[in-house]
C-alpha cells in the first residue's frame, strides 16, 4: 500500500487533475490548497480510463490559476507478476532456501505501476520517498538513506533524502537482504555493488570498473556526478539487460557479477561496457532528458556510443573497438528493411513506446554518431557535447538542440555577426573556426544539423557507388533497400562524410558528399582504392567495374595492407551487394577464399556471419547436400586456426573469444579432431561429477557436445540446477537447446514459460536458440503461436524480447509455404499485434530469404562443386 502527495502549481483554470495510474486501487484522494491555518482539504472524486493507464480526479471547486495545490493519494496494488512496475523476484541460497525481493523496472511507462504520477519524460521532479519494511530486510532508493524510524517491533520506515530534478522512469526502489561492497571515486562518491548475499564474493570486478568509468565521465563531460552515491544491484530476474535508474541502476546478474575462475572473457566485456553504459546515461538521459519518446536515441545511442569511447580507454585491453563495427552491420540489417523507421520517429502509445528501443535507437544512434565524431575530429565533437550537457541540465532536450550546440562549436561566438552567420545555420569558414573542419576536402560551408538531419530524420541508409577512370573517380548515392529493385524513395540524399585510401596513400582523405553523383581527381592513377577506411561511416560501398576484382586479389596477395576493420567491412558490403543484384554471388564467395589466412576477430566473426545464414537458409529446406557441401566448406576456411587454438584459457580478451566462437562453430559443425577432444573433456568431467575446473571458453563447446546424448543432456542439466553454476546457466541453456531430443527441447521451452527452474528472463534465448536448431525449428514456431498472449503478458507488446522472439524464430524461413503460414497466424491476432514492427520485418525478412534462394542457390552449388582452397 501507498500514499503519494505531488505538489503542483496551476496554470489556467480546471476542475480535475489527470495523472497515470495503472493496476492500482485507489482508495482515497484529495486536494490541498494553502498552508498552516489557511490550508483547505477538498475530497477528490476519482474516475479512471484504463485504455489510457490514466485517472482523473475531479475536484468539487475549480483549481484557481496561479495556486499552489497538493494532491494526495491513497492507494494499494499488488506486487506486479511480470518484469516491469514494482514486481517479485526470488532467488535460491546455497542451501536451496528461496528468498523474495521486491524491486523495480519502469521504463518507459511502469512508474505508473507503482504509483500515481505524471508519467511522462517532460514532466520533471524532486521525489522524497519513504518505505516501510521488516527489519531483517534494506531498502534502497535512488538516494541514500538520512533516517530510520522504528514504526513497531516487527516494522521500521526508511526516509530517503530528497532527489535531484528528474523524470519519473527513473525512480527506482529495492527491498532485499542483499549484501554490498563499496568504494569511494577520486571525486568523492561512494560506489556500491549490491547481489544475493551468497554471491557477494562476485562483485568486485564490477566495482573496481564502476569506479574507473565514473572518475572517467566526470572528467570528460566537466560536469560533476550531482549524487553523493552509485549503487549497482544485480536483480535475480530482470527483463533487459540494465537500467540507469539515477544512483541506483540496476543489472541483469550476468552483466554484473564476475568470477575470475569461472567467467569467460566475454563477460567480463559484456560487464565493462554495461557498466560504461549506464554510467554515461547519469548525464545522457538522467542529466539531460529528451522531451519524449521519438528522441530516445539521444540518450541510447549516445551511451552505446560512450560505452565504446569510455572502455577504450579505462579499460584498453579489452579493445572495445573491435566490437564497434559488428553493431553498425546489426543496425544496417533492420535499417535494409522497408519496415525500418528513422532514429526519431513518433510515438504515442506504451508498445510503440517499447518498441522504439531497438537496434536503430542504440546501434545506428552510435554509429551516426561516431562517423560525426570522426568527421569533426574528437576534441571539436566533446566540446560540443559538453555544452549541450551544461545548457540543458536537469531539462529535456529535441533532437536538433544537439545539434545546435555542434553548430557553435564550429562557429566560435569570437566572430558571429550577422554576416559570419549567413542564412539559418551555415557558417562561412572563418580564420578561428577553419582549423576545427580543415581536414575535409575544400567545402565552403559546414553545417552540421543539415547533415545529420539526413541521418536521423531519414530511415535507411546510402550504398555509394565508386567508379575508378583513370585519375577520375566517380561517385553516385542511392538509397540501399532489401528486396527492392529500385527503391521508391529516390529523393533521399544523405551528406555522406567519405574517406578512403587507396594503393599508393595510406593516409585518410576526406571528402563531404553532399549530392547524388559527383566526381574526385586523384594526383596520380592506383591499382585499388578502398572506401570508408575503418568503417567509420554508416554506408556501404559498391566497386564498379573491375573494382571488386582488384580488392579481391589485394585480399588474396597480401591481406594485411588494409586493416581488420576494412577487411571485416568488404566481406559485409560484397554480401549486401549481392542481396540488391549488384553482384553475384560467386563474386561474394570468391572473396571469401582469403579468409584462409585470416586470424584476426572482426573478419573472421564477419565471415562467419555471412556464411553460416546461408547453409542455415538450406537446412531449413532439407537441402542437405548443398548444405553439407558449404558446411565443409566453411569448417574447411577456418580449419587452420581452429587447429591452433588452445584448449586453456590464454590469450588476450579478442583472442580468447574468438577461440570460444571458433571451437563451439566446429564442434557444432562436426569437425571430428574437436569433437572427440570436447568428448574426452565431457567424459573427465562427468566421472569428476562436475567439480573438474574446465577452461571457461572451451566450456560451451565441451557442454554442447555432451548435451548430445540423452545421459549427457541429463547431467548438465542436474549441474544447472545447482547454486554453483550459476554463472553458466547460459553456457548450458545453450548446449541443452543444441539437443536432436525433441522431447528435452520442449520441455527446455515449457519450463521456461513456467519460470520455476529456468527463469523466465532466459526463455526469449532459450526460444530462439532451439529455433536455430535444425530439429527445434518447428517446435520453436509451434511454441510463439501456442503460448503468444502469455509471452505477451510477461515480455509486454513491442518490447525487444518480443521481438527477439519473433524475428528470432522466422529468420531462417525461406519457403512461400513457411511466408504464408507466418502472415496467417500474425494476421489472426488482434490488430496491436498484427500491426508490430517485429512481424512486418519477420515478414520481410522471409520475402527476402525466398528471393535469395530462387536466385543464388544454384549458383552457390554450382561454385561450390567448382572450387579451390
Amino acid at each position: 500500500s501507498g500514499a503519494a502527495k505531488i505538489e503542483i502549481t496551476v496554470t489556467e483554470q480546471t476542475s480535475s487533475v489527470i495523472l497515470h495510474s495503472k493496476h492500482l486501487h485507489i482508495t482515497k484522494a484529495a486536494i490541498e490548497a494553502g498552508a498552516g491555518g489557511a490550508r483547505s482539504v477538498q475530497e477528490a472524486r476519482v474516475l479512471e480510463h484504463q485504455p489510457f493507464e490514466q485517472v482523473a480526479l475531479l475536484a468539487a471547486e475549480p483549481l484557481q490559476p496561479g495556486h499552489s495545490y497538493t494532491v494526495s493519494i491513497h492507494y494499494s496494488a499488488n506486487l506486479s507478476k511480470s518484469l516491469h512496475g514494482f514486481y517479485k523476484s526470488t532467488y535460491r541460497t546455497q542451501d536451496g532456501e528461496l528468498r523474495v525481493l521486491a524491486s523495480t523496472q519502469f521504463e518507459p511507462t511502469a512508474a505508473r505501476m507503482a504509483f500515481p504520477c505524471f508519467d511522462e519524460p517532460a514532466f520533471k521532479a524532486r521525489f522524497s520517498i519513504k518505505i516501510r519494511r521488516e527489519p531483517k530486510h534494506l531498502a534502497l532508493s535512488n538516494m541514500p538513506i538520512v533516517k530510520t524510524v522504528n514504526i513497531a517491533s516487527w516494522l521500521v520506515e526508511d526516509h530517503f533524502d530528497t532527489s535531484v530534478k528528474m523524470s519519473t522512469y527513473l525512480v527506482a526502489f529495492i527491498v532485499s537482504d542483499f549484501k554490498s561492497v563499496s568504494k569511494i571515486t577520486n571525486h568523492g562518491i561512494k560506489i556500491s555493488v549490491y547481489t544475493a548475499p551468497d554471491k557477494i564474493n562476485q562483485a568486485d570486478y564490477a566495482l573496481d570498473a564502476a569506479v574507473k568509468l565514473l572518475d572517467f565521465y566526470e572528467d570528460y563531460f566537466s560536469i560533476p556526478y550531482p549524487l553523493p552515491k552509485q549503487d549497482l544491484a544485480a536483480i535475480p530476474d530482470f527483463q533487459s539487460g540494465a537500467m540507469e535508474n539515477w544512483g541506483l541502476t540496476t543489472y541483469r546478474e550476468s552483466a554484473l557479477l564476475y568470477d575470475p575462475e569461472k567467467s569467460s572473457a566475454f563477460s567480463k566485456l559484456l560487464i565493462t561496457m554495461t557498466i560504461a553504459h549506464e554510467l554515461a546515461h547519469q548525464w545522457f538521459g538522467n542529466l539531460v532528458t529528451m522531451e519524449w519518446w521519438n528522441d530516445l536515441w539521444l540518450k541510447e545511442g549516445f551511451a552505446k556510443f560512450m560505452e565504446f569511447v569510455s572502455v577504450s580507454i579505462t579499460h584498453p585491453e579489452l579493445r572495445a573497438e573491435d566490437y564497434f563495427l559488428g553493431k553498425c552491420f546489426d543496425a544496417m540489417e533492420v535499417d535494409a528493411l522497408n519496415s525500418s523507421h528513422p532514429v526519431s520517429a513518433p510515438v504515442e502509445d506504451p508498445a510503440q513506446i517499447l518498441e522504439m528501443f531497438d537496434d536503430l535507437s542504440y546501434e545506428k544512434g552510435s554509429c551516426i554518431l561516431n562517423m560525426l565524431r570522426d568527421y569533426m575530429t574528437a576534441d571539436v565533437f566533446k566540446a560540443g557535447l559538453v555544452q549541450y550537457l551544461q545548457k540543458y541540465s536537469y531539462r529535456n532536450t529535441k533532437n536538433e538542440d544537439l545539434w545546435n550546440k555542434f553548430f557553435f562549436q564550429i562557429c566560435p561566438t569570437v566572430d558571429t555577426d550577422e554576416n559570419e552567420l549567413q542564412g539559418d545555420n551555415f557558417c562561412r569558414r572563418n580564420k578561428q573556426s577553419s582549423s576545427a573542419v580543415s581536414h575535409w576536402t575544400n567545402r565552403e560551408t559546414l553545417d552540421v544539423r543539415a547533415m545529420m538531419n539526413t541521418w536521423t530524420l531519414q530511415k535507411g541508409f546510402p550504398l555509394v557507388t565508386v567508379t575508378v577512370r583513370g585519375k577520375n573517380v566517380h561517385l553516385q548515392q542511392e538509397y540501399y533497400m532489401k528486396g527492392v529493385d529500385s527503391p521508391s524513395s529516390t529523393e533521399y540524399l544523405w551528406h555522406i562524410p567519405l574517406t578512403y585510401i587507396t594503393s599508393k596513400s595510406d593516409t585518410v582523405q576526406r571528402f563531404l558528399m553532399t549530392t547524388k553523383t559527383d566526381v574526385l581527381i586523384l594526383p596520380e592513377e592506383v591499382e585499388w582504392i578502398k572506401f570508408n577506411v575503418g568503417m567509420n561511416g554508416y554506408y556501404i560501398v559498391h566497386y564498379g567495374e573491375d573494382g571488386w576484382d582488384h580488392l579481391i586479389d589485394l585480399l588474396k596477395e597480401n591481406h594485411t595492407v588494409i586493416s581488420s576493420n576494412d577487411r571485416a567491412s568488404l566481406i559485409n558490403n560484397v554480401f549486401q551487394l549481392v542481396r540488391i543484384k549488384k553482384l553475384s554471388i560467386s563474386k561474394a564467395f570468391d572473396l571469401t577464399l582469403y579468409l584462409k589466412h585470416e586470424t584476426q576477430i572482426m573478419p573472421v566473426f564477419q565471415g562467419m556471419n555471412e556464411l553460416i545464414p546461408i547453409y542455415k537458409l538450406m537446412e531449413r529446406r532439407d537441402m542437405d547436400d548443398t548444405a553439407n557441401q558449404l558446411k565443409e566448406y566453411i569448417v574447411n576456411l577456418f580449419k587452420d586456426l581452429i587447429d591452433k587454438q588452445s584448449w586453456n584459457d590464454e590469450g588476450s580478451v579478442s583472442e580468447r573469444m574468438l577461440k570460444h566462437s571458433l571451437l563451439l562453430f566446429a564442434c557444432v559443425r562436426g569437425y571430428q579432431p574437436c569433437v572427440d577432444k570436447a568428448q574426452e573433456y565431457f567424459m573427465k568431467w562427468q566421472k569428476s561429477n562436475g567439480t573438474l575446473s574446465l577452461p571457461t571458453d572451451v566450456k560451451t563447446a565441451v557442454y554442447t557436445i555432451g548435451a548430445q546424448t540423452s545421459e549427457g543432456w541429463d547431467f548438465l542439466f542436474s549441474k544447472y540446477r545447482l547454486h554453483s553454476f550459476d554463472l553458466e546457466k547460459e553456457k548450458i541453456e545453450l548446449a541443452l537447446s543444441l539437443s536432436r531430443n525433441n522431447d528435452k527441447l520442449q520441455w527446455l521451452m515449457d519450463q521456461g514459460l513456467h519460470g520455476d527452474i529456468i527463469k523466465t528472463q532466459d526463455l526469449p534465448h532459450i526460444i530462439v536458440f532451439v529455433a536455430r536448431n535444425p530439429s527445434g525449428y518447428h517446435l520453436a514456431w509451434t511454441f510463439l503461436k501456442r503460448n503468444w498472449e502469455e509471452l505477451v503478458g510477461k515480455f509486454e507488446l513491442g518490447s525487444s524480447s518480443m521481438a527477439h522472439i519473433v524475428t528470432g524464430v522466422t529468420n531462417q524461413y525461406s519457403t512461400r509455404l513457411q511466408l504464408a503460414e507466418v502472415k496467417e497466424f500474425f494476421n489472426s491476432l488482434k490488430e496491436k499485434s498484427s500491426q508490430l514492427r517485429c512481424v512486418q520485418q519477420a515478414i520481410e525478412t522471409i520475402e527476402d530469404n525466398i528471393q535469395w534462394m530462387d536466385r543464388n542457390f544454384e549458383k552457390v552449388k554450382t561454385w561450390l562443386q567448382n572450387k579451390k582452397l
